[in-house]
């Protein structure tokens, strides 16, 4: 059987600082994505120059392709949608305040939830995934939908809004990723941006926090941080939220600037 291991981190992934060191391991071997030939053990490193965590290294392709071969229960396309609605309309409606219209760039779109809602509130909604399956299932409802990495993704037109629910901590370097998203929206266009944040207090009050042992997560971000990044790749947060999600969750909206 292939044996997948991580690449390793030389630096950290934002700030590059080579002072860093282990601070916890976590099992994944029970994580519904986990597969046999990936690494069992997750080893968290914290950054001594910027403070924040990350995971010691992330998957290639290969590694990938094995973890995202199924799709998580509630993570197929239409799966619990007349739940999931009432939440993505909140998050919709939280976007309409800065950008009321235009097309708008779902990325990792899971259950398709913010894409079909979106459609609702009369944007011009796109998904953006990348299991094939998935893809394929928007796409026969009459959606577009791209199986793609943000990073390699192409557009003639930019986006008006784009979201990340839950996908920037899954990037190796999200730089890059804030980078690509940059390119992809216009000016003025609005970011929405969803994730765990380790500086809420509910982060720190969870005894055994289930996001140490997220196999596909690479980074803890808290509100500052995020802030600090989100200004350095061009935009500028302009609402924060608590998200209904996930536990310990956090929504930003940030301008493209």
């Amino acid at each position: 059987m292939l044996q997948h291991s991580r690449t390793k981190y030389s630096g950290c992934p934002l700030c590059e600082s080579t002072a860093f060191q282990p601070v916890r391991a976590a099992s994944v071997a029970a994580h519904p994505r986990y597969k046999p030939g990936l690494p069992a053990e997750l080893i968290w490193m914290a950054c001594t120059v910027c403070g924040r965590e990350f995971a010691e290294g992330y998957f290639d392709d290969a590694a990938l392709a094995l973890i995202f071969s199924e799709s998580n229960a509630g993570q197929q396309v239409g799966e619990g949608y007349e739940q999931a609605r009432w939440i993505a309309a909140r998050m919709v409606q939280r976007v309409a305040r800065h950008v009321g219209e235009g097309c708008w760039l779902d990325v990792g779109f899971g259950n398709a939830a913010l894409v079909l809602t979106a459609d609702e509130f009369g944007y011009e909604a796109v998904g953006l995934d990348l299991r094939e399956q998935e893809v394929a299932t928007l796409r026969r409802l009459g959606f577009e939908a791209h199986c793609r990495l943000m990073e390699d993704f192409e557009t003639s037109e930019p986006f008006d809004v784009l979201s990340l629910a839950d996908v920037l901590e899954h990037m190796p370097f999200p730089n890059t990723g804030l980078t690509a998203a940059r390119r992809l929206l216009r000016r003025g266009g609005a970011l929405l941006v969803s994730m765990p944040n380790a500086d809420a207090f509910v982060w720190r009050g969870m005894a055994a926090n289930p996001y140490h042992g997220e196999i596909e997560h690479y980074h803890n971000f808290g509100r500052r941080r995020l802030y600090d990044l989100l200004r350095e790749t061009g935009f500028e947060p302009c609402e924060y939220g608590v998200s209904e999600r996930y536990r310990a969750c956090m929504e930003v909206i940030a301008r493209r600037t």
